[in-house]
């Protein structure tokens, strides 16, 4: 059974800072692009960013862009999403996810549980 494990998710005042973590197996981590969706209530689901399974290409969606930073630890098998300038907007469930895909949910085969992420303005 594939496992996606978020951690790091939490209340935060706007302004600060969190980082987010996605915990997986070696052959899922080395095999899918990893990527970070969010859904906050009564909206759909919205990409946030991605990285090749490579580590040589990250992709982020426009209201990210500038505040978000994919990352992962290949020793790890560990993707990261540091977030900063956290504003009210981002305030919504965040999920992990491991895919073919870039931008698009569909592509996306597993999934974590996802962690809460709150922002307090």
């Amino acid at each position: 059974q594939v496992q996606l494990i978020e951690s790091g998710g939490g209340l935060v005042e706007a302004g600060g800072s969190l980082r987010l973590s996605c915990a997986t197996s070696g052959s899922i981590f080395n095999s899918y692009n990893m990527g970070w969706f969010r859904q906050a209530p009564g909206k759909e689901r919205e990409f946030v960013t991605f990285i090749s399974w490579r580590g040589d290409s990250t992709y982020y969606a426009d209201s990210v862009k500038g505040r978000f930073t994919i990352s992962r630890d290949s020793a790890k098998n560990t993707v990261y999403l540091e977030m900063n300038g956290l504003k009210a907007g981002d305030t919504a469930v965040y999920y992990c996810a491991a895919g073919t895909g870039g931008s698009d949910y569909r592509d996306y085969n597993y999934w974590g549980q996802g962690t809460q992420v709150t922002v307090s303005s």
